[in-house]
């Protein structure tokens, strides 16, 4: 064993997975995870009447209250980390801790109630984070075209939008890739822009 070579440790990455209630965070975090993914949920009681809208979900019996956690290694050189966000509003001001850091955010869509997922679209931009939307496709839920999805979430040409199935381990990895390659992208632009103003 040659103990004076040093193991590289993997860069680590940060991912927010963000979106409204019931959009399915904490399925693609626990579909993703090469690990047991840690999992704050409660179950939905009657004291959240009037607080939390079920509506389009009624089937859903759990919350997430804190965070979900996640973890994916790529290849030895990245691991990636999934901060899983809550998506009523009440556990909205957690999301600057969460944020930090962050490489960019996975913002799930459910078609049945997407205009839950304007509040994490307006944070991102907002903050100048990185993000794509995958739309997460519920059976028995009206399928639109992505252009259609984008129009109407009021999203730049440039914000890649994608179906998933949160279910779905290839799926959910499918939409990563796509994130972090659109936040590379982003970087590489941002880091051109400074270098051209700086000589210029």
């Amino acid at each position: 064993m040659d103990y004076g070579r040093s193991r590289k440790l993997p860069t680590a990455i940060k991912i927010v997975i963000a979106g409204g209630f019931g959009a399915g965070k904490t399925t693609l975090v626990g579909a993703v995870s090469e690990t047991k993914p840690l999992r704050t949920e409660e179950i939905l009681t009657d004291q959240g009447l009037g607080v939390d809208d079920v509506s389009g979900v009624e089937a859903k019996r759990t919350t997430t209250v804190a965070m979900d956690f996640g973890r994916i290694t790529i290849k030895d050189e990245f691991v990636l980390y999934l901060f899983g966000t809550p998506g009523q509003e009440r556990f909205w001001f957690m999301w600057d801790e969460v944020a930090i850091g962050s490489l960019g955010a996975v913002v799930l869509a459910d078609t049945r109630r997407l205009a839950d997922c304007f509040p994490s679209v307006d944070y991102f931009e907002r903050h100048g984070i990185p993000f794509v939307v995958g739309v997460n496709c519920f059976e028995g839920a009206t399928q639109y075209a992505l252009d259609e999805v984008q129009l109407a979430l009021n999203l730049g040409p440039n914000v890649p939008v994608t179906l998933c199935d949160a279910r779905d381990r290839d799926s959910c990895k499918a939409v990563l890739i796509t994130l972090v390659q659109h936040a590379m992208k982003i970087r590489a632009v941002t880091a051109d822009t400074l270098v051209e103003s700086r000589t210029s």
